[in-house]
């Protein structure tokens, strides 16, 4: 059989087709506002997908701010919803109450478990018990971000918002996010989150697309900057402090050791954190030595909480 005219045929019937048929060239700052249109792959049961980590903005970095959007960086505990179950940053299973997760949807979605500024402490408390109890009232997942990696963030928003709409939970909810038309506005803005006891904001391009691992398209803006070290040992306090813990001493995942005695209540000088417990503390730029600056005590970090040291 001579397949030579069937071969003319099928390739002149391809070239046929309307243009209108052609697939098009995905662009990511014309399509940014509009929601996604095909199905979202539905995350099975146990699957952990790439956790998207944030790089340091600095005023230097000359960017185009109205090309992000901005929101307030919450200082809860990061939690994926899998499609089927909450999880922390390493996947360990969060023990939420059934009622918690009804109706949400079965997409995976990134946020922060968070109640109010400045409780960080507390809302660890809440959720990384195994004994779920009637303090999750007060807690809602506030998601920020979907692990969709072919989708730019503007995209990502859209159906998002689609998303919690749609689940009408009172326990799941959206970080507002907005713009800004300047660098002056952004530093502003920094300072007032900053002086009402937010941690800062997040700038998150229009046009990025989710990876895993840290992104330079997705920047955190604070005053300060913040890390976490180990405790390895304490000295004792003087004056108002005698009796009780004067400072920790602290080895931050690099090695370098240091001293921490600021930050802390009178009942965590008397009760504090424990040998080889981790502790997040806050600092003002690096010694030449590469000791932190002006270091800090900000909370205890729970083990399950800890971020990839």
């Amino acid at each position: 059989m001579n397949f030579k005219p069937f071969f003319l045929l099928l390739i002149l019937a391809i070239s046929s087709f309307p243009a209108s048929l052609a697939a098009p060239v995905p662009d990511a700052m014309s399509n940014a506002a509009k929601p996604m249109l095909n199905p979202i792959t539905r995350v099975p049961k146990q699957t952990v997908p790439p956790i998207q980590t944030a790089a340091t903005y600095t005023a230097g970095d000359n960017i185009n701010i109205a090309e992000y959007f901005v929101s307030e960086k919450l200082d809860g505990v990061r939690a994926r919803w899998t499609g089927v179950q909450l999880v922390t940053r390493n996947g360990n299973k969060i023990y939420a109450p059934t009622w918690f997760t009804d109706n949400w949807p079965d997409v995976a979605l990134d946020g922060e478990l968070w109640t109010q500024r400045s409780s960080f402490e507390s809302i660890a408390s809440i959720v990384l018990s195994h004994t779920p109890d009637e303090r999750w009232r007060a807690v809602k997942m506030m998601v920020f971000d979907m692990p969709v990696s072919d989708v730019p963030f503007a995209s990502r928003l859209s159906t998002m918002e689609s998303l919690v709409r749609g689940a009408d939970s009172s326990s799941l909810a959206m970080v507002p996010q907005f713009t800004l038309s300047s660098q002056r506005l952004l530093e502003a803005k920094i300072d007032e989150v900053t002086a009402k006891g937010g941690e800062g904001l997040m700038l998150h391009h229009k046009a990025a697309f989710y990876q895993s691992g840290r992104s330079n398209q997705l920047l955190k803006a604070k005053r300060y900057s913040d890390a976490e070290a180990q405790v390895i040992g304490y000295v004792k306090g003087k004056g108002k402090f005698a009796g009780m813990m004067g400072s920790l001493i602290v080895e931050t995942p690099e090695g370098i050791q240091f001293k921490i005695g600021t930050g802390f209540s009178i009942k965590q000088r008397q009760y504090p954190p424990p040998l080889n417990s981790w502790i997040t503390f806050k600092y003002f730029g690096l010694t030449k030595k590469g000791i932190p600056r002006f270091a800090s005590f900000r909370h205890i970090r729970p083990a399950k909480d800890l971020p990839n040291l």
